[in-house]
């Protein structure tokens, strides 16, 4: 005799997005594993005396999102402390600070995360005499989105000059401006990393809000951070509601070869991921390593975070020890730099090594990717800046039409992996982005979006057996929708009426 199903959802419209994309009305779970997909009738022979029968109502059920590149403790700083996204201008960016100002005791850290200046009238970054009006006695920062330029106050300049790299420093006549870039942020974002007990609370109000969106899955960037510890914690004692793929940064590869921890490594909920490493910065502090000059700075084309040769060697000595790596480029030059260093492994497809957000890459560089069998890991929210007098209409100039080629790289055969990077973490915001495309020619269908951010980001974390489809036998992770993404008006506007996360409801939205 068959055994009861704990969970059934039936009167539904579920969609498989395998690659025929069959639709059903009703599936079963038991012991976190999808038992049952088909008619209502069929699957409802399931339900025992304990099983939880839920009736959708005719609503549309998918796999669960998978955030292929999220920092999830950024989300949870930004629900915590000043949140500065939407932020209409340095006024309203500064009033915030100010609230959070009120919150915070005497001289304790006044931060803020998420300002995005190319959408103000006045598109300039938040500098020293901005902050300095916020307070003069306590150390105040304010990161920019990409977290790759921020501003801070006297006070954090006064105390930290001489251990910023002098590169990163912006100044006008010899004097710092506040504007600080690359290496310079990290040194702040260390000085302000929060200890465990903090970082429990930003995991958990981060989670909260990401499965509100539909998210069962992420594979967080982890540097120097407590977080790694919490999921584990979190995982063992029932409380963690996300499966978590942690990707370290490459300063930490001499530790996890010492303890033998590789790519694939853990079970349950959270798994090890890959060596993370950058190569250049961003569009956003003309940081990104371009082949020619930035529209809006003649002569300027960027600057390497990590040099070439240094990347090289990295990419030997992880790959060698058996890691999946994955590295941050955006400009042309910086992604030929990848891919030359893949280029030199034994088995780049094998490994799966990935490049992060590939936001200007070339025909030849695609066609590189595709021949390498390299993961694209792109972040279509950022196409919020690719429109007409947008940040990539003003760094970029003509070339902005020629950035996140979306429907070129999936044309070509490269595994396409769909992420946020926390701006914001929204996998409908970035589906409805990639559906719209400020290039036409570069839009992909909703089921080719839908499965960039479940099935693409599942092959990305080597766990396209486990997840990414709703099919009989693997992990029941999914999100219910109170509308299709196929009919609906606006895809970004939908709500998730449900997530369950290895068959545990985790996110109800409120009736």
């Amino acid at each position: 005799m068959t055994a009861p199903a704990d969970l059934v959802l039936t009167n539904a419209e579920v969609h498989t997005l395998e690659s025929l994309d069959e639709t059903y009305e009703a599936l079963a779970v038991r012991d976190g594993r999808i038992v049952r997909v088909g008619r209502a009738f069929d699957v409802e022979m399931l339900a025992g005396v304990e099983t939880e029968v839920i009736d959708c109502d005719g609503r549309v059920v998918l796999p669960g999102f998978i955030d292929a590149h999220t920092h999830l403790p950024m989300v949870g700083k930004s629900l915590v402390h000043a949140d500065l996204s939407g932020a209409e201008s340095v006024a309203e960016a500064l009033s915030r600070l100010r609230e959070r100002a009120e919150e915070v005791a005497d001289e304790e850290w006044i931060i803020g995360f998420g300002y995005d200046e190319s959408a103000w009238d006045d598109a300039r970054y938040l500098t020293r005499d901005d902050l300095d009006s916020v307070s003069g006695t306590a150390p105040v920062v304010a990161f920019r989105e990409d977290i790759h330029t921020a501003g801070v106050n006297s006070v954090v300049l006064d105390r930290y000059v001489d251990e910023l790299p002098d590169e990163g420093v912006k100044r006008e006549g010899g004097h710092p401006t506040g504007v600080i870039v690359e290496g310079a942020v990290d040194a702040i974002r260390e000085a302000t990393e929060p200890d465990r007990e903090e970082m429990e609370a930003l995991v958990r109000a981060a989670q909260d809000d990401a499965t509100s969106r539909g998210v069962t899955g992420i594979h967080d960037m982890i540097r120097g951070s407590f977080a790694p510890e919490v999921y584990r914690d979190l995982a063992e004692s029932g409380a963690l509601n996300l499966r978590v793929r942690t990707n370290y940064w490459s300063d930490h590869l001499e530790a996890l070869e010492e303890i033998g921890l590789r790519t694939n490594h853990g079970d349950g909920l959270v798994r090890m991921g890959a060596i993370k490493s950058f190569t250049d910065g961003s569009f956003g502090g003309r940081t990104a390593k371009l082949g020619e000059p930035y529209a809006d700075a003649p002569g300027e084309t960027g600057q390497w975070v990590v040099e070439p040769e240094e990347l090289q060697r990295l990419v030997a000595e992880a790959d060698g020890a058996g890691y999946q790596l994955t590295a941050h480029a955006i400009g042309d030059e910086a992604i030929d730099a990848v891919l030359d260093a893949y280029e030199t492994t034994d088995d780049p497809r094998g490994a799966r090594h990935r490049v992060e957000h590939v936001e200007l890459a070339s025909e030849e560089a695609i066609e590189r990717f595709a021949d390498l069998g390299v993961v694209a890991s792109v972040q279509p929210n950022f196409l919020k800046w690719a429109k007409d007098g947008g940040l990539y209409d003003a760094r970029l100039g003509d070339r902005r039409l020629e950035t996140n080629r979306y429907r070129d790289l999936l044309d070509a055969g490269v595994p396409l992996a769909f992420g946020s990077d926390c701006m914001p973490l929204d996998p409908l915001l970035g589906i409805d982005h990639a559906v719209n495309h400020p290039n036409p020619e570069q839009s992909l269908t909703v089921t080719e979006a839908l499965r960039a951010y479940t099935s693409g980001a599942a092959y990305a974390g080597f766990d396209e057996d486990r997840l990414g489809t709703i099919e009989v036998g693997k992990l029941a992770d999914f999100v219910v929708l109170d509308e299709s993404p196929w009919e609906a008006e606006s895809i970004r506007d939908i709500d998730v009426a449900m997530t369950v996360v290895d068959g545990r409801i985790v996110y109800e939205a409120p009736r």
